[in-house]
């Protein structure tokens, strides 16, 4: 079985945009947002990308991810939950890690949030001095709770966690 194991980290400054290796645009949308099982539509790149995601146990899940026909995958964000996730990818190394920092648009405009994955929910690693806040447990970041409620409807108190 595949396992993503990842951590979410808000941020604190701005310096990471120093240390940018590449950026992609993504749109994403999700067929499925059930805390059991999520099934998320992405094209980025000009690639289509389906992924299955299991239920999270601690900062683990199961994760089976393809590429299908960027044509199909347009098509499908159609027919996916709305609003479609908008945001840019941006990858950054830090002690041998790529850092994966998403900045979002549209409904969850002002978001921005850090992920790197690890081999193992006890592998340790150091934290660049631009992380904040870990927010790996916390569901309302998770981008399948963000088109249920987007970043742009919390409340001001929500927002300052960061």
């Amino acid at each position: 079985m595949a396992t993503e194991t990842e951590r979410k980290f808000l941020l604190q400054n701005d310096d990471w945009r120093k240390q940018v290796l590449s950026k992609k645009e993504i749109s994403q949308g999700y067929l499925n947002s059930h805390a059991e099982r999520t099934v998320r539509i992405r094209v980025t790149g000009g690639k289509g990308i389906i992924t299955i995601k299991g239920k999270s146990r601690g900062i683990s899940r199961a994760e089976y991810e393809y590429e299908i026909p960027v044509e199909e995958a347009k098509a499908l964000l159609i027919l996916c939950e709305k609003p479609i996730i908008e945001k840019t990818r941006f990858l950054v190394d830090f002690e041998g890690k790529t850092w994966e920092i998403d900045e979002f648009y549209g409904d969850n405009l002002g978001l921005v949030v850090a992920e790197v994955e690890l081999q193992s929910e006890t592998e340790e690693i150091g934290l660049p001095g631009w992380v904040g806040n870990e927010v790996s447990h916390d569901r309302k970041y998770f981008n399948s709770s963000l088109i249920k409620r987007p970043y742009t409807s919390w409340t001001v108190e929500e927002k300052q966690v960061q």
